[in-house]
């Protein structure tokens, strides 16, 4: 039997007292294999990736590579022991080109200046031998995301990784790229590497990974060869019970249009254009899907509508007033709420406590104030009672939120905009890096919201939420809403990830009713 490339013993970590994200957590990985690590939010998951790679720093435990002991004291030193890892936020610089990025920091020389031609050839010949077809000139900023994510991988590959981390590596991807990414998986390993996914994803572990461990509560569970272990054992072993089944959507009577969008244009911050004539429209107790590859338009749209981006041509009407103008506070104040795509810049105070963050929307109401002045008691209620009910994992409702995991943070945050909601929610990629578990709480809570009669615009790079939630969607490509949906049931994933590329378009788009 071979010695294991890598081996993690006993590892802990805490963050502070009743904060343990990793109690005496053993992990092995076999050279050459794809193995999965999966848990609930808040399991220790990406802790002890972070510990591995350097960024973090355990109690106790020791960490063996080839059998000999190793200490991460930062990510070069991990990376000099042939560990990398491709964060799900990709870390390039888009003003830069492709050679520049994947050389940035071990930059080829001559006569003492970058030796650009050198930085060129080495891309590519990496991506020639690990099929990873890229242009090195290109601009990151031009690239789509699955050429990004090559980038990422190059970068790595460029340093001389023998074992490589991905941090939900698909969550951005269309089926089509998904497959290509799969096959990309598969040529590395043959070429020796060894490679850790972290993935929410059960039907991608079956499809790429050898072997899957599993954590709960900062432990180890137990670590399964996947040919033998089924998705519904995975998700009974991740969350400790039988998961909930999706949520039935219940028929109602649409309302009136709460949410619409008239021949809308604006042009992005580099002056090209980012949305071209978007029109659609959503009824109470409607809720729209927006599907496209990240980069299409996704974001001005979401900024007009939240009144972050003012400028713009067209009409953009809540509740059958104009937008035009409003502050971002007046918007709120009609009745929108939003789950934003980027929790840590735009959805909490890092600094603040989980009441702090659980009561932002509410702050204003009366009824949580004693004369006139705010109740604690009443806010630490509220906050109680969204804790229990998107079941936040927490020590203290005074501990700040940044002690919590990701996926915690995120709940609290489609916790407290979809229990504020009034009128409108924005929901932008609201279960990404989020448990199996969780997300059917989340979504359970949408659908809810929906049968009671709001409108919901659902902005995901995940097909399958799109497709359990929406009945209609619109797909956007390069700014331009390149199809109609009215039912989703009728379309495969495969469908829908040719009108997201860009190859397939309905001859004539109008908006669903």
């Amino acid at each position: 039997m071979s010695l294991p490339i890598l081996r993690m013993q006993g590892i802990c970590k805490s963050y502070g007292p009743g904060i343990i994200a990793a109690d005496d957590v053993s992990f092995s990985v076999d050279a050459g294999e794809i193995h999965a690590l999966a848990g609930e939010n808040g399991a220790g998951k990406t802790t002890l990736m972070k510990i591995l790679f350097g960024m973090e720093k355990a109690q106790r435990g020791e960490i063996f590579i080839n059998e000999k002991p190793v200490v991460m004291a930062d990510p070069n030193i991990a990376m000099a022991h042939g560990i990398g890892m491709v964060h799900q936020h990709f870390m390039l610089v888009d003003d830069l080109t492709v050679a520049e990025n994947v050389s940035l920091g071990i930059e080829p020389k001559r006569h003492g200046l970058f030796d650009r031609e050198a930085a060129r050839e080495l891309v590519r010949t990496l991506a020639e031998r690990f099929d990873m077809p890229v242009d090195p000139d290109a601009f990151i900023r031009d690239l789509s995301v699955a050429n990004k994510q090559k980038v990422e991988i190059l970068k790595v590959l460029a340093r001389r990784a023998d074992i490589i981390i991905l941090d939900e590596p698909t969550a951005v991807l269309t089926p089509q790229e998904t497959k290509r990414f799969f096959e990309q998986l598969t040529a590395l390993r043959k070429a020796g590497r060894t490679i850790i996914v972290i993935t929410h994803k059960l039907p991608e572990i079956k499809a790429i990974c050898d072997r899957i461990t599993i954590m709960r509560k900062g432990r180890t569970v137990g670590t399964y060869d996947v040919a033998s272990i089924s998705e519904q054992e995975i998700s009974r072993l991740m969350i400790g019970s039988d998961p909930l089944p999706e949520p039935i959507l219940e028929s109602i009577d649409p309302g009136p249009v709460l949410l619409s969008m008239h021949d809308v244009s604006c042009l992005s911050p580099s002056g090209k254009s980012a949305l071209r004539g978007i029109t659609f429209e959503v009824r109470g107790g409607e809720l729209l899907g927006v599907v496209g590859v990240e980069g299409n338009g996704q974001r001005e749209l979401v900024d007009i509508l939240t009144g972050r981006k003012t400028a713009y041509a067209g009409s953009v009407q809540l509740a059958g007033d104009s937008l035009q103008g409003l502050s971002i506070a007046r918007i709120r104040r009609h009745g929108l709420s939003f789950i934003p795509e980027d929790r840590m810049k735009d959805g909490v105070d890092l600094d603040g406590s989980l009441v702090d963050n659980a009561t932002a929307a509410i702050r204003d109401d009366r009824q949580f104030n004693i004369g006139p002045f705010q109740s604690d008691r009443k806010l630490d209620a509220y906050a109680k009672r969204l804790a229990e009910r998107y079941e936040v994992r927490h020590e203290s409702l005074r501990e700040p939120i940044r002690h919590l995991s990701g996926g915690n943070m995120q709940k609290v945050v489609c916790g407290r905009e979809i229990s504020a909601c009034k009128t409108v929610l924005i929901a932008d990629q609201p279960t990404r890096g989020v448990d199996v578990g969780s997300v059917r709480t989340i979504h359970d809570h949408i659908e809810l919201l929906r049968q009671h009669g709001k409108a919901i615009l659902l902005i995901s790079s995940d097909l399958s939420e799109i497709r359990t939630l929406c009945r209609r969607a619109i797909v956007l490509h390069q700014g331009e809403i390149v199809a109609h949906i009215d039912d989703l049931a009728a379309y495969t994933e495969e469908e829908l990830g040719l009108y997201m590329l860009g190859l397939k378009r309905q001859r004539t788009t109008e908006a669903g009713s």
